[in-house]
């Protein structure tokens, strides 16, 4: 267990990932000073009208971006280590609690179940006409798809907890092959109104 200052924000990290956050508030201004002093991760939680969740990452700073006269920070951070938040503590301006690392405990996907999932993911990317990135697949294979596809923080949030690669694996192919369906039935929609003025029912 380790005492973890905490960035509760209405979006969920993964491990691997990363992104760009602003940093506004005096409270945090104060975390993520202290984190690039130190050279020291933080903890990034999703926190929405449902409260605060109990299983977030570790971030760390890869870049500042811009530092603004006030304090504010433009910066990016990148996925760590997965958390389960034991119990807040108490004592700083900003959020900490204890945290306790969160390991997988599951199966690895088979050989097939990795394709499958690699395969969906390229469909999207061809129905979204985006380019595909390549990926490590012996590496957070699931993670790695889910960072680069806006998927919304609800289902990012379920795949972040749950400890088995496989049903990751499992789970995100299904999600990405009804999503590649839903931008192809789209772009059908999209030419055939373009062509003849008219949409048929598919």
């Amino acid at each position: 267990m380790s005492d973890l200052g905490l960035f509760p924000v209405g979006l969920v990290l993964l491990p691997g990932e990363r992104v760009p956050l602003h940093i506004f508030e005096p409270r945090y201004k104060e975390l993520i000073g202290e984190c690039l002093e130190q050279e020291q991760p933080f903890g990034i939680v999703l926190a929405d009208d449902s409260g605060m969740r109990e299983i977030g990452t570790s971030a760390s700073v890869t870049e500042v971006l811009e530092r603004f006269d006030d304090g504010r920070l433009n910066i990016v951070v990148e996925g760590g280590e997965r958390f389960r938040l034991l119990e807040l503590t108490e004592g700083r301006s900003f959020a900490t609690g204890e945290v306790d690392s969160l390991e997988d405990e599951g199966d690895e996907p088979t050989e097939d179940e990795r394709d499958r999932c690699v395969a969906a993911y390229q469909r999207v990317v061809t129905a979204a006409d985006a380019e595909f990135e390549e990926l490590d697949r012996d590496a957070g294979l699931a993670f790695q798809i889910a960072a680069r596809i806006d998927l919304g923080t609800d289902v990012k949030q379920a795949l972040l907890e749950l400890r088995s690669e496989r049903e990751r694996v499992v789970r995100l192919a299904t999600l990405l092959e009804k999503a590649a369906e839903a931008l192809a039935r789209d772009r059908e929609v999209r030419h055939r109104a373009s062509s003849n003025g008219r949409v048929e029912p598919l």
